[in-house]
């Protein structure tokens, strides 16, 4: 018997039981749909994330204090000291590290913005106009924080453009107006360009935050929490290297100076990280590579299981077709007809489940895109690994009833009642 004969009939079986088939194929169909939806889900999220950090700044290098993980955490070695305006200060000047074009100091907290009697938590930077360029936040209306107003501490704030949307109406509606910030008046000058997402560095969406010079978060905000014996504590500095081939110099040449700057004798821990965009995207691509694995193997599970219902319902095939089996050896077919008569039929059962659930998987992908948190992405690879999988589950499952079947002695499959 030839392919084409072996298929043909295998149809004509298949249709003979037509509620059965399906039932039977609903495994695969989930199975299939389950695994290309959640592939691209952690595609998905992947790719949003590494937009969001390759957004956030040009050729940015972050310092922060503690060290990093392997598993993306941090964690804070006794010799750790606070990061401070000094600390920022020393790294600006060209003359100790000239691959340096910006740097950034950022005191971060989350704070009360009012507004005639109505109040939102926002997130805070209290920065230096240099945080403009560094973190790539352009200004749509009005003007940026400047060095004027870091000198003496002016209560002027730049609100985000949620924010302003937020509390305004528009940004065009912000400027001039007084906002309270932790129960102190500021006066807002200017409004950030809509930056769009979800979530930036740090978390929170990136228009959703307002920026007050850094000395008038330190002295008039959080007097008690930035006074250190070092210095005024900092929790983040930002900084744009020269140029790209620039990065890993800037961050040898950093890591020196703050361990210079803290007395760290050698072979101790630095109790900071200097982390360039590449290594914190590095840390995330890990992370939700894993996770896209992980979802992967719950929906290959669903494939498993819908693999067992095949040859359940082939096995059932076999004892309901005994007599057909025996009446086909008894005119000449050879066990290799029988088993791959039986085995054709379990391939097409999971090719044609296979690819109704290619549609359910995009279907589903395209779900989760209106919910307007991220983009998914259906690749080719997670199409072609979904269908191949369930492919490889109807052979491997098809091969005990096609070998059961093949094997039926038959004088005895004739007898069979």
């Amino acid at each position: 018997m030839n392919l084409y004969e072996s298929i043909r009939m295998s149809f004509r079986s298949l249709s003979a039981n037509k509620m059965r088939s399906i039932l039977t194929m609903l495994g695969i169909i989930i199975g299939t749909g389950a695994v290309i939806a959640l592939v691209s889900v952690g595609q998905g999220a992947q790719a949003f994330i590494t937009e969001q950090i390759q957004s956030i700044g040009s050729n940015l290098i972050f310092v922060f204090p503690g060290q990093f993980d392997q598993g993306g955490g941090t964690r804070s070695p006794a010799s750790q000291q606070p990061l401070t305006l000094e600390d920022a200060q020393a790294i600006a000047d060209p003359m100790r590290i000239p691959y340096v074009a910006a740097v950034a100091p950022t005191v971060s907290r989350s704070v009360t913005v009012t507004y005639r009697g109505e109040s939102r938590t926002v997130p805070l930077s209290g920065t230096t106009p240099e945080f403009e360029f560094v973190r790539n936040f352009p200004v749509e209306a009005g003007v940026f924080i400047s060095d004027s107003d870091v000198a003496r501490s002016a209560r002027v704030a730049v609100l985000g453009w949620q924010t302003a949307d937020t509390f305004f109406g528009g940004p065009e509606f912000a400027l001039g107006e007084t906002v309270r910030v932790n129960n102190v008046p500021f006066v807002v000058v200017g409004v950030l360009q809509e930056k769009g997402g979800q979530a930036g560095f740090g978390g929170g969406s990136p228009d959703n935050q307002i920026v007050v010079p850094i000395s008038t978060a330190q002295q008039r905000l959080f007097a008690s929490r930035t006074a250190t014996a070092r210095g005024r504590r900092i929790d983040l500095i930002y900084i744009s290297a020269v140029d790209e081939a620039s990065i890993d110099r800037a961050i040898e040449e950093i890591t020196w100076l703050l361990r210079q700057r803290r007395d760290i004798p050698l072979g101790a821990s630095d109790g900071f990280t200097v982390a360039s965009q590449k290594d914190v995207l590095g840390v995330f691509e890990q992370i939700t590579g894993v996770l896209t694995i992980f979802l992967g193997a719950i929906a290959g599970i669903s494939l498993l299981v819908g693999g067992i219902g095949i040859m359940n319902i082939m096995l059932v095939s076999v004892t309901e077709r005994t007599r057909e089996i025996g009446i086909r050896k008894a005119v000449g077919a050879k066990r290799r007809d029988i088993l791959w008569q039986f085995l054709i039929e379990s391939i097409v059962l999971s090719i044609i489940g296979g690819l109704i659930g290619i549609g359910f998987g995009w279907t589903l992908a395209t779900i989760v895109n209106t919910l307007d948190a991220f983009t998914t992405l259906v690749s080719a690879d997670s199409v072609i690994l979904a269908v191949g999988f369930s492919m490889f589950v109807g052979l491997f499952f098809g091969i005990y009833p096609a070998s059961r079947a093949s094997n039926l002695n038959p004088i005895d499959a004739l007898r069979y009642e």
